[in-house]
Order: C-alpha cells, then structure tokens, then sequence
C-alpha cells in the first residue's frame, strides 16, 4: 500500500513538466504564450527578463518560462537550463536576415549545455501567416545546420506557425506533450 502511494505522488510530480521557450528578440515567443493562454495579443510587449506561465494540457501541467531573446540576455540563458524537461525554439520566419544568428545561438545552447541532454525540442518558425514564403528556405538550413546533430540527443519536431493566426500551435503543444508523456511513468 505504501508502495502504491509512492507510485502515485511521483506520478503526479512527474505529470509536470518544465518548458523552456528561447528565440532572438521578436521572434514572437511572448505572443506564442499570450496565444497558448488564449490571452489579448495587442497588450504583449517584448519580455525582459523571464515570465512562468502554467498551461494545463493533456494531464500535463507546463510551465512554461518564456525567457528574454536580448542579446545582453542571451548570456544569461544558462541560468535557465537546469531541471528543463522540453525546449521551444522560436524562428522568425519574417527576419531570414537574422537566421544565421538564430541557427549560432540555437547551437550555442545546444552543444554547450549538457543539462539540456534528451530534453524534447520543438523549433516554432513562427509569423508564417506573413513571411510563409520563407519556411522552406529556414527549413533547409535547420536540416542542413542543425537537425543532423540534434537528432542524436533530442527528440526534434520543426512546425510552421503564427501566434497571431494561431495557425500550427496546437500541432506544436501536440507534440510538446506526447514527447512528455512518452518519457512518463504511467500506473
């Protein structure tokens, strides 16, 4: 019996779930979560900083630390890492002048941080709803920059969508949530 109650409380402790979400300044990653949360858009103003916002979903508690794209912040994004269980890369799909940045910080946290080992990763190429024509040409440079390598510790998803249209942000928490739970102890 006390075995069974052991069992239980790991199993609620561990239906949570710590989500980081990272992306260069006005990648959208703050809109993303006022759309998550089915918050006013119009009121979102760029994150310094971090904020934790708690979504329920699939028996899942995330939450969810939206965490400042700064450059003066970006050094400071290690502080973060520790206990994360799945990893949001936010790409904008409106700045491919920005992608080669992009691509460097996103391997930059990757190859450098050994506590983000086996975490879960899903790269959003946000704003798709006005720079679509832009998705194939970030896909292919993710495939060829970036995707190789990160297969070999992560489980990776690359999904297209807008925060302001809503557009591939269920698909994206699908995903999120069903590589949660495929590491999950289930009774």
């Amino acid at each position: 019996m006390v075995l069974l109650k052991v069992l239980r409380k790991q199993k609620i402790k561990e239906s949570q779930a710590r989500v980081l979400l990272l992306g260069l300044d006005n990648a959208g990653k703050s809109t993303l979560v006022a759309q998550i949360l089915d918050e006013d858009m119009r009121s979102v103003a760029p994150t310094f900083g971090f904020q934790i916002n708690t979504l329920t979903r699939d028996g899942i508690n995330l939450h969810i630390w939206d965490i400042g794209g700064q450059q003066s912040l970006r050094p400071f994004w290690h502080n973060y890492f520790e206990k994360t269980d799945f990893l949001i890369w936010v790409v904008d799909a409106c700045a491919p002048a920005r992608l080669d940045k992009c691509i460097q910080e996103l391997q930059t946290v990757l190859q450098q941080e050994d506590r983000l080992i086996g975490t879960g990763v899903l790269i959003w190429i946000n704003k798709v709803d006005i720079g679509r024509e832009n998705i194939s040409l970030i896909e292919e440079r993710l495939e060829k920059e970036v995707l190789g390598t990160l297969r070999e510790n992560h489980n990776v998803g690359v999904i297209p969508c807008s925060a302001f249209t809503g557009e591939g942000v269920n698909e994206g928490l699908d995903f999120v949530c069903d590589e949660i739970k495929s590491r999950l102890f289930v009774l």
